[in-house]
């Protein structure tokens, strides 16, 4: 019996699935390492706000110059928290001068960059505002707008990700829970 080729139709409906199916699995938890890698960062623990319409990254000595007619920002990232070392030096262009309103409520103009992020195996341009978060719990806070077109996020899980630059972990098997048999009085 001869088999008909798949209808064009048909043939996009599956890729279309597939697609969807792989975006599915994209999940985050409300905390992450990632990776910057265009900046030289191997790896920097974020913390996924959904609220945050931009995302952030805490950086020291910002220091504004020009090189030919393009704005440019050099600064040193340090991406382990509650620690100055390393030290990791940064230059980047800058594309524009945003107004962002703090947790506390202060408004302020920082410089926003484009950078390469890197998650799940998948790389990522975002935006990226450059700020002081040292009294901050983590030193780069991820906005929807990086996560809104790639990601999902599952509030009650963290780390689902693997530590960029080091071996994947393997699943730990879930204990089953034993349940407790009411007593007889």
């Amino acid at each position: 019996m001869k088999q008909r080729p798949a209808s064009p139709q048909r043939s996009d409906e599956g890729a279309k699935r597939a697609k969807r199916a792989k975006k599915k699995n994209r999940v985050l938890g409300w905390r992450e390492w990632v990776a910057l890698p265009d900046l030289g960062v191997k790896r920097i623990k974020a913390k996924l706000d959904t609220g945050a319409r931009t995302s952030s990254l805490h950086v020291t000595d910002l220091e504004r110059f020009q090189r030919g007619n393009k704005n440019m920002v050099r600064f040193a990232v340090h991406p382990v928290q509650r620690s100055s070392r390393p030290l990791i030096p940064c230059e980047a262009e800058v594309l524009e001068e945003r107004r962002v309103r703090s947790s506390t409520g202060h408004s302020a103009l920082r410089p926003v960059i484009q950078t390469t992020m890197r998650v799940l195996g998948l790389r990522c341009t975002i935006e990226v505002t450059l700020a002081s978060r040292d009294q901050m719990g983590f030193r780069m806070l991820l906005g929807r707008r990086a996560l809104r077109k790639s990601f999902h996020v599952a509030p009650g899980r963290s780390f689902l990700s693997d530590v960029p630059g080091a071996p994947p972990r393997k699943a730990k098997p879930r204990k089953a829970k034993s349940r407790k048999t009411p007593r007889k009085s």
